[in-house]
Formats: structure tokens, C-alpha cells, sequence
């Protein structure tokens, strides 16, 4: 049987706004399977217009700011916020890295400092039927 695309099937969502990845689309060490792999960030619904903004202002495709977790973050086991770099500012938080996908944003970070680039991970805001959602393109952090 497959996982679920939301693996902790977190109920401190709704339902529509829960995200979404899965850890099958990584290898052994959190590196994307393929180019395509993607993870939905999931609570998203308070931030539709900061998202609004970032979409009029920078267009669709955007790069996460940060993602690090402080050391009591890491120990009260935190859910992960994202905000966007959006040119010249950062923007605030816009959606929660769906529990248990931690790790493969931890390690595509690591990946990134590693090959000496900036901190941030290929993302895309997209429309869907209950609003804007940010998708980060994991897949694009593969290859590094």
C-alpha cells in the first residue's frame, strides 16, 4: 500500500489546506527521486494575501527565505514556517511544511549551502480550487 501524500494526515489543518508530499519521492538520503518532485505547503489559507502580492508582484515562480530551524525549534520538534524571498523583501510566513516532510527540506538546504548557492529552494505559487498554495520544487535541488 502506498503512503498517503500527506503522511501525518495532520488534523491541524482543514482538510483542503493540509499540503501535500510524500517520502517516497526521496532516496535513502532525502534526495528527490526526480525532477518533478514536489511538496505543497500546507496551511496556507491565513496567508492568501500576502500570497496575492508576492503572485501581482513577482510572479508565479518565487524562492523560499530561510527554513533553518532555531536549536529550540529542533528541540520542541516546531512546525516548520516558510516565508518567501521575494526580490527585495522578504515576505511574512506563508504556509507549514506538512509534518514528517521536515527532513527534505533540512537536507535540500544542506545540499544548497554545500555547493556554495543561496538558501533557497525553487517554489511556485499556484491557484487551485480553495486558493493560492505554494508548491516548493524539490526536484530542482536534486542535481547539486
Amino acid at each position: 500500500m502506498t503512503p498517503p501524500r500527506n503522511p501525518a494526515n495532520d488534523t491541524a489543518f482543514p482538510k483542503n489546506d493540509r499540503g501535500s508530499g510524500s517520502l517516497n519521492d526521496y532516496k535513502f538520503d532525502f534526495i528527490p527521486r526526480n525532477a518533478r518532485t514536489r511538496i505543497q505547503l500546507a496551511g496556507s489559507d491565513p496567508y492568501q494575501d500576502e500570497l496575492r502580492t508576492a503572485l501581482d508582484e513577482n510572479g508565479a515562480e518565487v524562492h523560499t527565505a530561510g527554513g533553518q530551524r532555531t536549536i529550540e525549534e529542533e528541540r520542541t520538534d516546531a512546525p516548520m514556517d516558510l516565508r518567501l524571498f521575494l526580490g527585495r523583501r522578504v515576505s511574512g510566513v506563508v504556509g507549514t511544511v506538512p509534518r514528517g516532510l521536515e527532513p527534505a527540506i533540512v537536507e535540500a538546504l544542506g545540499r544548497l549551502e554545500r555547493a556554495n548557492k543561496p538558501l533557497r529552494i525553487p517554489a511556485e505559487i499556484v491557484t487551485t480550487r480553495h486558493g493560492l498554495r505554494v508548491e516548493l520544487l524539490m526536484g530542482q535541488t536534486r542535481d547539486l
